[in-house]
């Protein structure tokens, strides 16, 4: 574990309210990351890393230092936005449209250099490719995200979402074998 987490722990462990403020400034920009690529959405990512550091510092005095802290609270956060997705089930359905409408999940894309038929494309490969993460279980969704967006390796994976090493590496496989035959359509014939 890195000596200065470790240094910063210990301080919080002896009273130092202050101190804690360190490590969510070391690594909050990893927590929010993976999960603004898991929620999808910023407001959600923001919850999800307040609701990850909070329950990392409740439950500080039971870390037992037999990983990194960054490792730690990173998987909490997992399991947060984990928790957020299933918690709020829905659909992801954003729409681009002139008049983007945020209570409808629209939004405004400006691109003043595609024209209509590279803007039109854009969106229906957008489109599918949201179905087709949609279409994904949460797990191998989860699993995707780490390995493919996050470079997280297949024991980070498992540990993240508390499976067996073995199961993360065929939830990935499943999620890329499913996102492949989703995705078919958009293949390029050389």
């Amino acid at each position: 574990m890195d000596v200065n987490d470790q240094a910063i722990i210990r301080d919080v462990l002896a009273g130092e309210k202050d101190a804690y403020g360190k490590l969510v400034a070391r690594h909050s920009q990893n927590v929010f990351r993976v999960a603004f690529r898991i929620t999808g959405d910023e407001a959600d990512a923001d919850e999800v890393v307040q609701e990850a550091f909070l329950r990392g510092y409740q439950r500080l005095q039971g870390f037992e230092s037999r990983s990194e802290f960054g490792t730690w609270i990173y998987r909490i956060a997992v399991n947060c936005a984990l928790n957020m997705v299933n918690k709020r089930k829905f659909e992801t359905t954003c729409q681009i449209g002139e008049d983007g409408d945020p209570a409808k999940h629209e939004v405004q894309v400006a691109d003043t250099a595609a024209g209509p038929e590279r803007t039109l494309l854009s969106r229906e490969i957008e489109s599918l490719q949201t179905a087709a993460m949609a279409a994904l279980t949460p797990t191998e969704r989860t699993a995707f995200i780490l390995r493919h967006m996050e470079d997280r390796s297949t024991t980070e994976i498992a540990a993240a979402l508390e499976i067996a090493p073995n199961a993360a590496k065929q939830a990935v496989f499943r999620a890329v074998q499913k996102l492949r035959r989703s995705l078919a359509p958009l293949r390029v014939n050389p």
